[in-house]
């Protein structure tokens, strides 16, 4: 009997707009990396060039991505999403913007990490305000396991971090206790860190911190 898979994500009936429409159609072919099982992504072949590469995890709507991407043009960047409408206004982003260093993958980022990088070949990670699934029943659902943050560890160069924020209190700090049992990783503060400058406010972190929340 097969265990079923849990995953970290529901793919919920959204309303995707028609230009959302519009870019995955067609703009697919110019931002979009297809998943393959077990395909390595060659950074210097879907890039054009040599330089770091840096990964973000649940993008969302996209605004953060882009501008980040926008604003580090000697760095490339590849932001992982499965939410149809997030994806179609990332592309749309991208292209009004004519960015050049950034790619988008549409599949679930467990599966992507552990199938289409090749260990040490990431600069940095970025996992900004995952969902908190603060239902305890659904725990299992958060993407921030030690299974997954090894297969992450695994990925980055050795001067290579992971930024992880959040806004949801409890969750922090069961992500701080994971990070904490992994030996490859060491802490760039002694608990938690201000928003480096970097790293734009997202639409998340601004709805959190409306409502008394610290990041």
């Amino acid at each position: 009997m097969n265990k079923r898979k849990v995953r970290s994500y529901v793919l919920r009936a959204g309303r995707i707009s028609q230009g959302q429409k519009n870019a995955r159609t067609q703009l697919a072919g110019k931002y979009l990396i297809p998943f393959q099982m077990d395909s390595k992504i060659d950074t210097k072949v879907t890039f054009g060039n040599n330089h770091p590469t840096y990964v973000e995890i649940g993008f969302g709507m996209g605004d953060s991505t882009v501008s980040i991407a926008k604003n580090n043009p000697g760095h490339n960047y590849i932001g992982i999403e499965v939410h149809p409408p997030g994806v179609g206004r990332a592309l749309k982003l991208t292209d009004e913007v004519n960015l050049s260093n950034l790619k988008i993958i549409e599949h679930d980022a467990v599966e992507v990490a552990q199938h289409m990088f090749t260990e040490n070949s990431l600069s940095g990670i970025h996992i900004f305000f995952p969902d908190p699934w603060p239902k305890k029943r659904h725990h299992k659902r958060r993407i921030i396991n030690s299974e997954f943050i090894r297969i992450l560890t695994s990925l980055l160069m050795p001067t290579g971090y992971l930024h992880v924020a959040t806004d949801w209190e409890q969750y922090a700090d069961e992500i701080l206790a994971t990070l904490r049992c992994n030996q490859d990783l060491k802490n760039s503060a002694i608990d938690f860190c201000e928003r480096p400058s970097y790293r734009p406010t997202t639409k998340f972190e601004q709805r959190g911190l409306k409502l008394g929340h610290d990041v």
